[in-house]
């Protein structure tokens, strides 16, 4: 009798085959084993792949709610120059910026005589300017040698800078040149301000001038030792004057508003605080300059420009998450349809557009809504505004603190500070400051100098005061908070992508992702086993019908053989 037996391995490989027919004396069976798999396998899997949408859906909200934390965070960035009233270079306040109107009298103009800067928190004003100079810087210059690269022969030192500055002594030899001089000067024109430069007069005259690097000094030089190189080269006579000063070292004169002032250089800013001249010439005779110093319009008009395009496309995406298809169903783009917390922050957004300050609103800066419900502006009812009710636009747009007392100053503030605060200031036996609390809470302020300044993670942070008392006060201070600055901080508050109602909504997502995705790999991985062992449990069945059929195929060929 002939027995039949199969391998565990191919039986693995029958198993593997898609399709199988088996024959017998009457009938033939075709099983088609990867399709019995494949539908066992697919019913344990499902629920992995219910998860597996699961996941894919948050992922999608998670990248939703992240384009609209960029988009916040544009707005609070952008919109802050707006919600600070805070007027000084450091506030960054677009009510800060300053321009000057500049006009002239008689002959002369402005351009070729002045050109200005002008920092942010300068105080405006009025004010007429004349130049009587401009300071020039002292020039020296010495007799002519026919080649600038022949050595001079001259072996000495010499001693050289600028009067009430540091000298250094440059060391000649003998096979160093016109040109060699020049470069030994210039290496040490750092300390002593003087620079040398080889002038050519022909093809066969060179000559070597040394020009002061500040204004209104005279170039110093004496012999130290060997030969009088100064007086060699005809830079000084035998007593030690100068031989050929081509120009005189002279300050600048200017009169500012009916007072004449002099400095030591054409770039004057220690005369009006945050203004800073160059002057370029003398003004003529009769003429001078008049300057207007005010805020500057046309930064503030770019800056509420900026807040209505952030706005609308904060607007758009959040009306996007809304939409929905021709059978009333949400869209499949609005993957936060019905989203609560979008529409609680477009709830704050429209409270915080229509408020009310001092009787102006978005409409007097010259902002309406366009029949897509977005803003636009118009620019020349802003500016008109702003040239006739500027208070009135800061006091609208931006947060505000008011002390109680003089003797305090506000340097800067934070977009939401606490609406009112008294601030208890300790003055010791010398006038200095040592201590200041608010409600016997010394951790909220720390003290430099004169300076009060909120400490970091509090409520208080960002605030500053300088105080100018002599004596211990207790002192109200009241804020008032503008549009642009509760936008500023309804934007911040949703967007930090540290502690953002947002970043709460994404880290929650994303904890649910991890742990679906391990819920998901559980049953993905039991699923694989059971693939395997079904596939194994197979291929036993398709080697015990192999082997059947082996063995009718060998019966049927006895019996053909007893017949015959």
């Amino acid at each position: 009798m002939t027995s039949v037996s199969s391998s565990t391995s191919s039986a693995s490989s029958i198993a593997n085959s898609a399709t199988v027919t088996t024959t017998g004396t009457s009938n033939s069976t075709s099983i088609n084993w990867d399709t019995l798999i494949e539908a066992s396998v697919a019913s344990k899997t499902a629920r992995a792949d219910s998860i597996e949408t699961k996941i894919t859906a948050n992922e999608a909200k998670v990248s939703a709610y992240q384009e609209l934390q960029g988009l916040l965070d544009t707005l609070a960035t952008n919109t802050e120059t707006l919600a600070s009233s805070v007027i000084n270079s450091l506030s960054g306040s677009a009510f800060a910026a300053r321009a000057a109107t500049i006009s002239t009298t008689g002959d002369v103009s402005a351009s070729s005589v002045l050109s200005m800067s002008i920092d942010d928190g300068a105080v405006t004003g009025d004010h007429t300017l004349t130049i009587t100079q401009v300071a020039t810087a002292h020039k020296v210059l010495g007799t002519s040698v026919a080649d600038k690269t022949e050595a001079l022969g001259y072996s000495g030192v010499f001693s050289i800078g600028v009067e009430g500055g540091d000298s250094v002594d440059i060391s000649v030899t003998d096979g160093m040149s016109l040109a060699d001089i020049a470069s030994a000067i210039n290496a040490q024109s750092s300390t002593t301000n003087v620079q040398a430069s080889v002038i050519q007069v022909s093809s066969t005259s060179y000559e070597l001038l040394l020009s002061a690097s500040v204004d209104n000094a005279t170039i110093e030089t004496s012999s130290v030792s060997g030969t009088d190189i100064m007086t060699a080269l005809g830079i000084t006579d035998d007593s030690g004057e100068f031989t050929n000063e081509v120009q005189q070292p002279q300050p600048a004169i200017i009169t500012l508003d009916g007072i004449t002032i002099s400095r030591d250089t054409n770039d004057i800013d220690d005369v009006l605080d945050g203004v800073t001249f160059n002057l370029l010439q003398a003004t003529p005779s009769g003429s001078s300059i008049s300057f207007d110093i005010e805020p500057d319009a046309d930064t503030i008009v770019a800056a509420v420009e900026q807040f209505v395009t952030d706005y609308n496309a904060v607007r758009e995406f959040i009306i996007g998450q809304q939409a929905t298809s021709s059978d009333g169903t949400a869209s499949d783009d609005a993957v936060l349809f019905g989203d609560s917390t979008l529409r609680d922050l477009m709830t704050q957004i429209s409270a915080a557009l229509n408020t009310t300050v001092g009787g102006l609103s978005l409409a007097d800066l010259g902002l309406t809504f366009d029949s897509n419900n977005e803003l636009s502006l118009d620019s020349s009812t802003l500016t008109s505004t702003l040239s006739s009710d500027l208070d009135g636009v800061i006091a609208l747009l931006s947060t505000q603190l008011t002390p109680s007392s003089s003797s305090l100053s506000v340097v800067n503030t934070n977009v939401s500070p606490p609406s009112s605060f008294t601030l208890d200031i300790e003055v010791d036996s010398s006038g200095a400051l040592s201590s200041v609390s608010v409600n016997g809470d010394s951790s909220l302020f720390t003290i430099s100098g004169k300076s009060i300044i909120g400490a970091a993670g509090t409520d208080y942070a960002g605030i500053a005061f300088t105080f100018r008392g002599t004596s211990s006060e207790s002192i109200t201070v009241t804020a008032s908070t503008g549009i642009a600055a509760m936008l500023t901080s309804i934007a911040e508050n949703a967007s930090d992508t540290t502690s953002g109602s947002l970043q709460t909504l994404i880290s929650d997502l994303q904890t649910q992702n991890a742990t679906l995705q391990e819920r998901a790999d559980t049953i993905n991985s039991a699923a694989a086993t059971f693939e395997e062992n079904l596939r194994l449990r197979y291929a036993k069945y398709q080697a015990a019908i192999e082997s059947a059929n082996s063995t009718l195929d060998y019966l049927k060929a006895l019996l053909n053989a007893d017949s015959d």
